[in-house]
C-alpha cells in the first residue's frame, strides 16, 4: 500500500498488541485459532463428501452436512448428525447384506427374506411398528424397502432400510441401507416411507450405487 494512502491496519494496531499483556496475546491468539478452525468446519460442511466401498459389492455415495462415526458392528460406514444435546438426529449407514440359498427370482425372494428381517428390526428397536414395505428402486437399480417407526434416543424416529443387490442372475450379497429422521416434524413428512426422498438423506440415497 502506498504511504500516502495512510497507515495500514496493522500499523494502527502494533502498539496497542506490543503494550498488551503475554496473557492477552495468548487470549487473542487462541481466540483467532478457534475461529480459522470454526470457519473451516463451515466450509467443509457446505461441500459435498463422498465414500466408497470396494470388494465383493462395491458402493458409493456422496453426503452433506453429516458426519462419518464409527459404524454398527459389522457394518461397512456411517455418518449421521445429532442435536446439542447428543441424540439421535439423522442417520445414514450400510451394512452387507446375504440372502440365503434360493431358487427362481431375485424378486420373489426378498419379501420372503423381508419377513425375517422385520423380526429383527422389533427386537432392535423399542416403540417398533411397521408401516410398510415392497419393491422399490435405486437409481434405476430394482430394490424392496421396510419403513417404520421406532423410538431411538428416547425419541420417536422415522425409519426407512432398503435392501439392494447387484442386478444378475442368483445374486445373493448386496447391501443393507438404513435411514433415521425425526418424526413427524422432519420436513413436514407425513410417513416413513418418504423418508429420503427430500431433506439431508436425499443426497446419499440418490447418488448411491452398487456393483
Amino acid at each position: 500500500m502506498k504511504r500516502e494512502y495512510g497507515p495500514t491496519l496493522g500499523e494502527l494496531l502494533a502498539p496497542r498488541w506490543q503494550a498488551a499483556s503475554p496473557l492477552t496475546r495468548r487470549t487473542l491468539s487462541a481466540a483467532a485459532v478457534a475461529l480459522l478452525v470454526a470457519i473451516a468446519v463451515g466450509v467443509l460442511t457446505l461441500l459435498n463428501a463422498s465414500y466408497s466401498h470396494g470388494g465383493r459389492v462395491p458402493f458409493s455415495f456422496s453426503y452433506r452436512g453429516l458426519y462419518r462415526v464409527a459404524p454398527d458392528p459389522g457394518g461397512y460406514v456411517k455418518v449421521e448428525r445429532r442435536h446439542g444435546d447428543g441424540t439421535l438426529k439423522d442417520s445414514f449407514a450400510v451394512a452387507p447384506l446375504k440372502l440365503p440359498p434360493y431358487s427362481g427370482g431375485l424378486s420373489g425372494e426378498l419379501p420372503l427374506y423381508a419377513a425375517g428381517y422385520i423380526r429383527t428390526l422389533s427386537h432392535r428397536y423399542s416403540g417398533f411398528e411397521l408401516r410398510g414395505e415392497g419393491k422399490t428402486k435405486v437409481n434405476n437399480v430394482p430394490a424392496y424397502h421396510v419403513f417404520y417407526t421406532a423410538v431411538v434416543d428416547g425419541r420417536r424416529m422415522y425409519g426407512r432400510d432398503v435392501l439392494i443387490l447387484p442386478e444378475h442372475p442368483g445374486v445373493r450379497e448386496g447391501v443393507d441401507i438404513m435411514m433415521l429422521m425425526p418424526a413427524p416434524k422432519a420436513f413436514k413428512l407425513t410417513s416413513p416411507i418418504e423418508v429420503a426422498n427430500k431433506g439431508i438423506l436425499a443426497a446419499p440415497l440418490k447418488s448411491f450405487t452398487v456393483g
